[in-house]
């Protein structure tokens, strides 16, 4: 349906626009319609595309009022439209009454004096007045009467006389430009607002616009950069002189897109979106966006090298977690109910057991999810050191200091959740300060006098008993309940040995970085594992696997080969189990005496290493 439609009230309107639309405007449609007929051809012509309507005076106000969303142009009543009528008029008498819209009426009593006749109005607002105005008029002493079509009907319905207010080509002509005029404009501004709202969608690179003739009408500073052609080399040339290999014709002669297409240009790889610009469903251009394939890889390597390398992502969950024993699930429910509220997390166990795991797991549970996943592990940096990772420092607080600054990773994890791996190994000082950090919620970096408020979950981890520390002044006891609001028993492997199958065959699967064929446990193997006590549990469990697929080339892992990787470990188990020395009870009560408390010394005054000390100790009911 075309943009403009000319709605005629009558046959003789509607020949005259056919008329005058043959040779100059034949792309306006021409139809006919009248009154309240008109508005019901209205709404289809909206409704299947028309934008414009021309059309006069009664009908213009008829659609108006019924809220069609339609811009209308009214044909004007000319000078010489009303000059013709009342000339014709004036053969029925000197009185005339013009009946109709207030539109057409404007201006019609000044023409008295000039053509020597009275003209008395008689305004109508709506079809059903028309009728009463005309029998009105006659009674007034009219000789004949004039207006619109409706006036027409009106007074032919009684026999008075009647001269018709018709618009001549003039006025057709000039209401056929004005639509025009507002057309384009319209159809201007569309393509303007068309191929903004795409350029600035796809605005992350070079940028190439083309009209519906291929010719090049928009080329950005990149795409100057990346194709090393001139911006006044390339616009206003067919697209197919300065790129060929692009291939515009699917998109703009079907209007499809075309994304994520890797071409080359001028020696570069490009990733190329390609898009049409529609105006009224025609497409118009098309737009093309396109960027450095090596300089996209090289953000995703500092996105990465930022995010990841930090250690501020929390890549495990409670589905990560291996196993379907008693033993293992009970954590996880109550590691499940402990992530939905906001309370510190000591999570306690043995080395290997998976204590990180479960704090990854809690974070990505709760409602800090979106929050970064800060991890320090407190063993493993001196405490000046320490003191500085956690809470920062100013530009020149110390020696060696970056004279920028730095946050501490309390500031880091505002809005998240910062892991403290080997609590115990902090030192006396450091505790004081990590205690009012919680107990305040602020943090002041070294050097400075400025305060800094924080939102941090704190979740503390650790392998040695915290209650013994505390009563032997090594941990302070305010610390120590700060961070045991919560606390999470992590099982060693020894007593969770059901999943030790399940773990072995994932730890196989998992990719290593070696090349290998298909490994597989035997039966045996498996009970192998299982008779292990696993002193380094996960993750001397994981370390014995990595070991057997890089040496060992057979498919099948028997009993044979797990034995002797565990030789030294089962010979000092087997050792253990099959045999007490009479004295060995007096002997470990001593050295935990002399040593006290401490299994690392109390296993050096031994001569056995702290894992066998461990066993001989649960054997003998000591733990």
């Amino acid at each position: 349906m075309s943009l403009i439609t000319f709605l005629a009230p009558d046959n003789s309107m509607l020949d005259k626009a056919h008329a005058s639309f043959k040779t100059h405007h034949r792309d306006i449609t021409v139809v006919k319609g009248l009154l309240s007929e008109g508005v019901i051809i209205a709404s289809s012509l909206v409704a299947t595309g028309t934008e414009i309507i021309i059309t006069r005076g009664g009908t213009a106000s008829a659609i108006r009022n019924a809220g069609i969303p339609v811009t209308i142009v009214e044909v004007p009543i000319t000078g010489f439209d009303i000059i013709r009528c009342v000339e014709r008029a004036k053969r029925h008498g000197r009185r005339i009454g013009a009946v109709s819209f207030p539109a057409m009426l404007q201006g019609i009593d000044c023409l008295s004096s000039i053509l020597g006749v009275d003209i008395h109005l008689y305004p109508i607002n709506e079809e059903s007045e028309a009728e009463t105005q005309v029998v009105r008029a006659f009674q007034d002493g009219v000789d004949v009467v004039i207006g619109g079509f409706i006036t027409g009907k009106a007074a032919q319905q009684h026999n008075y006389p009647f001269e018709l207010i018709d618009s001549g080509a003039e006025g057709i002509l000039q209401a056929a430009l004005e639509a025009k005029r507002i057309a384009y404009a319209r159809n201007l501004e569309k393509t303007k607002t068309s191929l903004f709202r795409a350029v600035l969608d796809y605005a992350y690179g070079g940028i190439i616009a083309v009209d519906n003739q291929y010719c090049v009408t928009v080329f950005n500073p990149i795409a100057e950069q990346i194709t090393g052609i001139n911006n006044a080399q390339a616009v206003g040339k067919k697209i197919a002189q300065i790129w060929p290999e692009l291939n515009l014709e699917k998109v703009i002669s079907l209007g499809e897109d075309d994304l994520g297409q890797i071409l080359t240009i001028n020696g570069v790889d490009v990733l190329c979106n390609k898009v049409p610009i529609r105006v009224n469903s025609n497409i118009v251009g098309a737009v093309v966006t396109f960027q450095d394939v090596t300089q996209i890889q090289q953000m995703e390597a500092r996105v990465r090298r930022s995010i990841y390398a930090s250690g501020h992502v929390a890549n495990f969950c409670f589905n990560d977690i291996i196993g379907t024993s008693e033993a293992i699930r009970q954590p996880i429910e109550i590691a499940k109910k402990f992530s939905i509220t906001e309370s510190s997390i000591l999570i306690t166990g043995e080395t290997g057991s998976g204590k990180e795991v479960f704090a990854q797991s809690i974070h990505n549970y709760s409602q800090r999810r979106q929050g970064p996943f800060v991890a320090i592990n407190c063993a493993a940096l001196p405490s000046q050191i320490l003191e500085s990772e956690l809470f920062g420092y100013v530009g020149g607080a110390f020696t060696g200091a970056n004279h920028k600054g730095k946050p501490g990773l309390f500031e880091v994890a505002h809005g998240g959740t910062i892991f403290l791996d080997e609590i115990a190994e902090m030192d006396y000082i450091t505790q004081g300060k990590l205690l009012r950090v919680l107990q305040e919620k602020k943090v002041m970096r070294l050097g400075s006098d400025r305060i800094i408020p924080v939102d941090v979950r704190v979740i503390a981890a650790t392998n040695k008993n915290l209650k013994s520390l505390v009563n032997e002044n090594k941990f302070r006891s305010d610390l120590y309940y700060r961070l045991n609001v919560l606390q999470l028993k992590i099982p060693p492997l020894r007593d969770r040995k059901e999943d030790i199958k399940q773990l072995a065959h994932f730890f196989l699967s998992e990719p290593s970085g070696i090349t290998r064929h298909s490994i597989k446990l035997s039966p045996s193997a498996i009970e192998a594992l299982s008779q292990y006590p696993w002193p380094g549990n996960i993750r001397e469990l994981k370390n014995i696997i990595e070991r057997i697929v890089a040496v060992y080339k057979h498919e099948i892992i028997d009993a044979a080969m797990i034995n002797l990787m565990l030789e030294d470990e089962n010979q000092q188990y087997n050792a253990i189990h099959n045999s007490t020395k009479p004295n060995e009870l007096e002997e470990i009560n001593n050295a935990l005496a002399l040593a006290k408390g401490k299994y690392v010394e109390a296993a050096k005054i031994l001569g056995i290493n702290r894992s066998t000390l461990w066993r001989k100790m649960k054997r003998l009911g000591l733990k």
